[in-house]
């Protein structure tokens, strides 16, 4: 690969240590969520308080998108235009279509 071709072109992103245990303990964290929901559902509890936690599990994810989206359009995105792909901006509307669903 070039040096001066992005990271992101390959399909793969380095990221530092801190951003990927921040991500994983996001992550973590929504998977503990989910087990509870179905926990939830396994001890009959009522329909309302499920829906509440999954809208909790909803919000977190929300959440971790927007956080991974920002950095996706501060690095890659950012480098690829400035290297002259414009493809990027294709890849990224694209990919805005599908979260905003």
């Amino acid at each position: 690969m070039d040096n001066n071709q992005n990271c992101c072109a390959e399909r793969t992103k380095h990221r530092e240590t801190a951003e990927i245990q921040a991500m994983l303990n996001r992550l973590s964290r929504i998977e503990g969520q989910v087990r509870g929901v179905r926990g939830m559902v396994e001890r009959d509890v009522y329909c309302i308080d499920i829906l509440t936690q999954v809208s909790a599990i909803q919000s977190a994810l929300n959440a971790f998108c927007k956080t991974l989206l920002s950095s996706h359009i501060k690095s890659c995105v950012a480098e690829d235009i400035k290297a002259g792909r414009e493809e990027a901006v294709d890849e990224l509307l694209s990919t805005l279509q599908k979260l905003m669903k």
